[in-house]
């Protein structure tokens, strides 16, 4: 598959696969739920709202790494439907409380992708996906719809005339041989007089330990209910509880087809009475249509706030996809009652009106995600921030990583959690940040604090400047990526009065130039006596054997050399001026895309050795404004813009990220892109569209136009804000935020003088150049 997207690239062709979506209205069309299903995007068709708790989506196997969301698109037959799922994640997890429809003979097994008929497998056709809303036709007969509210999903489904049954399978989970111990240690279902099914297990995929709990009702009571406990181990009649570690339950129905089975099932974090009182509070009556009319809604207006016209047809349903995919995660993870689990393994309550999220990919998202969401729901990010304040300061290890339901699995490095708090800061987004000060403090500098895998080696980077290749792996990515969160929270430490601190922090802030050998001109593993690693290949991930085998994080010397994002301008004279800087960039693009054969399929989507399918490298093609030259980074822009998105299944080029490549995507087809998100400022690119209207901030209107802008016209010769000339090559969130006019006049030829001046190109480090 990476052979052949790469081949594509090269190609310059664009494959539509599935026709342009219906316009909703003018400039708006209906999102493709199923781009990024396919391919390595990692992403799932189902139900559920805007950073809903609950994503019920088919699931159609739970092995293989393209399976990550439970679902691929090439796939033929359907498990079942279970009620969360990650998106667009390079790990899996969750597949929690999977329902089986199904008829026939009683099968507690799944059966295999190459042979359904051995399990309860189902082959299926007429699939069908909106915002909010999925339906299906499952090869039994039964035809099958989903949609949801913010912690229930509700289902509805169609039997043929006769009996039929539903499986609840609590031992599915997403599996991978790595794992050693037991994935599931404890589980029970249980049924109560009233026929309120209600269960809870204790996982060990990914995050270690989580725990989830569920509360379901169907609309028709089963004729008899059978438990099974390990070993597929059929319970007395009449049980009505089974505990184990991997346990079913299965209703029958003796005449299932008379009327539809809707089934409603509501989770929690917390406790199964905490998925009971989400069930109560947001599942009253049966009334499936109407549960749907409202997600629609709900959708409509998330996605609504952004309209476009120009551009072509597909690549309106790629934004409107995007936009979507965009507000997926973090998702919900309190109850109605306001509980939810710490990453202290408590459960606290929040104050009113607040609520904990989970399913913060904070190494991907910091990037765009988090910036975008400061334009387009700025609501949404005061709760992001609170919550993110609150779990610091819970939390053993301080600055969120990668939190999954109450556990950090301290996923990728560095702890990117400071650096949303210190955008949102320095975008005016009020949040008591002092409260997250002491545990950003104790993670900056209490080196005996605990580690997880994504900060080791922190003593060493305070010590000699940079993290040691002979003592910590992918040594080089840390040094530089703890190098831009001691730069966020040096800006927050600013804010609240922690002067001393700050300096300290904004100084070593700059460590990220200790593994820059400006003699090469590339980021290079460096050992503990101050020497460099030699022979060196900027192609190789890393150079030592394992458990040092990686220098870079995800990355190779190449990628890595440009992770700095906050003290740009340093770089450059680091690297020999403006010229010597812009060549090197351009090398990156013009480099062999050839990848060591130990490379990760996360480093996708190469133009040289630039990989837009990963994160690392995702500002570089808007550096060139730093040195005067935005026309390299307009032509780039639209390149990537077109090649690396597609309506099509195997659109995102790499995983999604929980929304980051979607992010990417919106913002850059706006026409900006935040370098470096602490800095509260846009660099320009090229925009995709002849017109866009979104509301910002409290309601205001942005309008941005390009007008006469289409595929051979992808250079900007003037910009005006609000009807005056704009000459920078950036503009500031301030700006955006209040609303306006933005005009780009585009042009098949560059304007090489346009952001030239020294006084016009981006602030980096809280500086110009010069």
């Amino acid at each position: 598959m990476k052979l052949t997207r790469r081949a594509l690239l090269g190609s310059g062709a664009i494959a539509v696969a599935l026709p342009a979506a219906a316009k909703l209205r003018d400039g708006e069309a209906r999102p493709n739920l199923f781009i990024g299903t396919g391919g390595h995007g990692h992403t799932y068709p189902g139900a559920t709202l805007p950073f809903g708790m609950v994503q019920l989506s088919p699931d159609t196997d739970v092995e293989r790494w393209d399976a990550c969301s439970g679902y691929h698109r090439t796939d033929t037959s359907i498990m079942g439907f279970s009620h969360t799922h990650l998106s667009g994640t390079g790990i899996g997890d969750m597949l929690d409380v999977l329902v089986v429809p199904t008829r026939g003979p009683v099968q507690l097994t799944p059966g295999t992708l190459a042979n359904p008929d051995a399990g309860y497998r189902q082959r299926f056709s007429d699939e069908h996906a909106e915002p909010g809303y999925y339906r299906v036709s499952l090869e039994s007969g039964v035809q099958s719809e989903l949609t949801v509210t913010e912690r229930v999903g509700w289902h509805r489904h169609r039997f043929p005339a006769g009996p039929g049954h539903i499986l609840i399978d609590l031992s599915h989970l997403i599996l991978d041989t790595s794992d050693t111990q037991p994935l599931i240690d404890e589980a029970h279902i249980a049924i109560d007089a009233a026929g309120t099914l209600t269960g809870s297990r204790r996982v060990f995929r990914w995050a270690k330990g989580r725990r989830i709990h569920f509360a379901m009702q169907l609309s028709r009571a089963p004729d008899r209910v059978t438990f099974y406990g390990d070993g597929d181990i059929e319970q007395a009649a009449g049980s009505t509880r089974v505990a184990g570690k991997r346990v079913k339950a299965v209703l029958h129905h003796d005449d299932a087809g008379a009327e539809p089975i809707l089934i409603r099932c509501a989770i929690s974090g917390v406790d199964v009475a905490g998925a009971i009182g989400n069930l109560a509070k947001e599942a009253r009556g049966w009334n499936f249509d109407r549960v749907r009319r409202r997600a629609g809604k709900t959708w409509r207006r998330a996605l609504g706030d952004l309209e476009v016209t120009g551009g072509t047809a597909d690549q309106r349903v790629i934004l409107s996809s995007a936009l979507y995919h965009a507000q997926l995660a973090p998702t919900l993870f309190s109850d109605v009652d306001g509980r939810y689990v710490g990453l202290d393994g408590q459960v606290h309550e929040l104050p009113a009106g607040g609520a904990a999220y989970s399913s913060y990919s904070l190494w991907d998202t910091y990037r765009a995600l988090h910036p975008l969401l400061t334009l387009i729901a700025p609501d949404r990010v005061k709760s992001l921030v609170d919550d993110m304040i609150r779990q610091s300061a819970q939390s053993p290890y301080g600055p969120l990583v990668w939190p999954l339901q109450g556990k950090e699995t301290g996923t990728m490095i560095g702890w990117h959690g400071v650096v949303p708090l210190a955008e949102a800061q320095a975008k005016g987004i009020p949040a008591d940040y002092a409260a997250a000060w002491p545990a950003i403090k104790k993670r900056s500098f209490d080196f005996t604090a605990p580690d997880k895998d994504n900060s080791l080696g922190r003593d060493l980077y305070d010590r000699l400047g940079y993290v040691p290749a002979d003592k910590i792996f992918e040594s080089v990515s840390r040094t530089q990526e703890y190098a831009y969160d001691d730069w966020a929270s040096a800006h927050i430490a600013r804010a609240i009065g922690q002067g001393a601190d700050a300096d300290r922090l904004f100084k070593r802030s700059g460590n990220w130039r200790n593994v820059l050998d400006a003699s090469i001109g590339f980021a290079r593993p460096r050992f503990a006596d101050g020497s460099w690693w030699t022979p060196y290949d900027p192609i190789q991930l890393g150079h030592m054997p394992k458990p040092w085998w990686r220098d870079y994080t995800e990355a190779n010397g190449w990628q890595a050399t440009f992770l700095n994002q906050h003290d740009i301008y340093a770089q450059i004279a680091h690297f020999g001026g403006d010229a010597a800087f812009e060549a090197k960039v351009d090398a990156l693009f013009n480099a062999p895309s050839t990848l060591p054969a130990n490379a990760p399929p996360d480093i996708s989507g190469l133009v040289g050795q630039y990989a837009h399918g990963n994160e690392p490298d995702q500002h570089v093609p808007y550096l060139y404004a730093y040195v005067g030259a935005p026309w390299k980074t307009q032509a780039m822009v639209r390149r990537l813009c077109v090649e690396m998105y597609r309506n099509d299944p195997d659109g995102i080029i790499g995983n999604d990220d929980c929304g980051q490549m979607s992010a990417w995507f919106v913002l850059s087809a706006l026409g900006f892109y935040p370098v470096d998100p602490v800095e509260a400022v846009y660099v320009f690119g090229s925009p995709l569209f002849e017109r866009a209207e979104l509301r910002v901030g409290d309601r205001k209107r942005l309008v941005i136009e390009a007008p006469g802008n289409g595929p051979t016209t992808p250079y900007v010769t003037a910009v005006s804000w609000n009807g005056r000339p704009w000459t920078k090559s950036w503009i500031p969130h301030a700006e955006l935020i209040r609303g306006g006019h933005l005009r780009f006049t585009m042009s098949a030829e560059p304007n090489r003088d346009f952001g030239r001046a020294l006084a016009d190109r981006p602030p980096s480090n809280g500086r110009r150049p010069g």
